[in-house]
């Protein structure tokens, strides 16, 4: 279905994205920090498939600001930590599908 990148500093975090998004048919490249997603998000970026390619935060920040930021810089949505399994499943499917 979908190549997803997921960036976050802790394994456990990523590991449940994996065994969230790997059964219902993503592909899923892990980063272990910003550095590195961004060296990762970057090199797809490049890809002439990947134009356009959606941006989620997964994120403990709620705060509007940081929000509206993120968006500025090509955030496509935001998700609040914690999340449930499903509610991460949906809106990957919503994207891939757009």
């Amino acid at each position: 279905m979908a190549t997803v990148l997921t960036v976050d500093d802790s394994p456990s975090i990523r590991q449940m994205i994996k065994v969230v998004l790997e059964p219902a048919g993503h592909n899923v490249i892990e980063a272990g920090d910003g550095a590195q997603g961004l060296a990762k998000a970057q090199a797809l970026r490049k890809l002439p498939s990947q134009v356009g390619l959606p941006i989620v935060f997964l994120t403990t920040e709620s705060n509007d600001a940081v929000k509206q930021e993120a968006k500025s810089a090509g955030a496509t949505g935001w998700i609040t930590k914690p999340f449930k399994p499903e509610q991460l499943l949906a809106v990957v499917n919503k994207l891939v599908r757009s």
